[in-house]
């Protein structure tokens, strides 16, 4: 990867901070896509043969910021720290996964662990791809509590019953339109 100004990655990250907090309050996340190349890939692991992977900035948009986030408006996933490394042009972000609506107890619901996206930079203030990496064992148990704790949102639902029908972009490992580890 070639190495990019210091001060173009900085701002790369702050406009990517000031937008994910915008799509927080707006609960709509599609928006996001317009940061990525038109050939960028997402993806991340659900389990060790089962990988989700957008490719290209339509697939981002629908799938990975569409679909994939059905359920999670009411969310919030605030960037608590980041690492920069301008000679590879790569970014790496830790975030939280916080609800903005309580449990029986009053406390928010909250993913347990650390969550976070490594990033590889294109230039033209646009994301090359982007991989995340959160504990979905957690994220499989704050679900199963809000199910239990009867919070289910009617997104949330059909989030499930697209689940169920086959939701686009899962595929088998051997299957991937993208690498998981992306050339650097």
């Amino acid at each position: 990867m070639p190495a990019y100004p210091r001060a173009e990655l900085d701002e790369m990250w702050r406009r990517w901070i000031e937008a994910n907090l915008l799509a927080q309050d707006k609960g709509d996340w599609t928006g996001l896509a317009d940061y990525y190349a038109q050939d960028a890939s997402y993806g991340w692991m659900i389990a060790p043969d089962d990988v989700f992977m957008a490719v290209g900035r339509a697939q981002i948009r629908d799938w990975a910021l569409g679909t994939e986030m059905l359920g999670f408006d009411g969310w919030t996933y605030p960037y608590v720290g980041s690492v920069i490394d301008e000679q590879q042009g790569l970014c790496v972000g830790f975030w939280r996964q916080v609800s903005t609506f309580a449990d029986p107890s009053g406390a928010l619901y909250e993913v347990a662990g650390i969550g976070g996206s490594w990033f590889g930079y294109g230039g033209d203030l646009q994301w090359r791809w982007q991989r995340d990496f959160f504990d979905m064992g957690s994220v499989g148990q704050t679900i199963m509590r809000v199910v239990s704790d009867g919070n289910v949102s009617p997104s949330l639902q059909k989030r499930f019953e697209l689940v169920a029908a086959g939701a686009p972009g899962h595929y088998k490992r051997a299957e991937l339109p993208a690498p998981i580890w992306p050339a650097l």
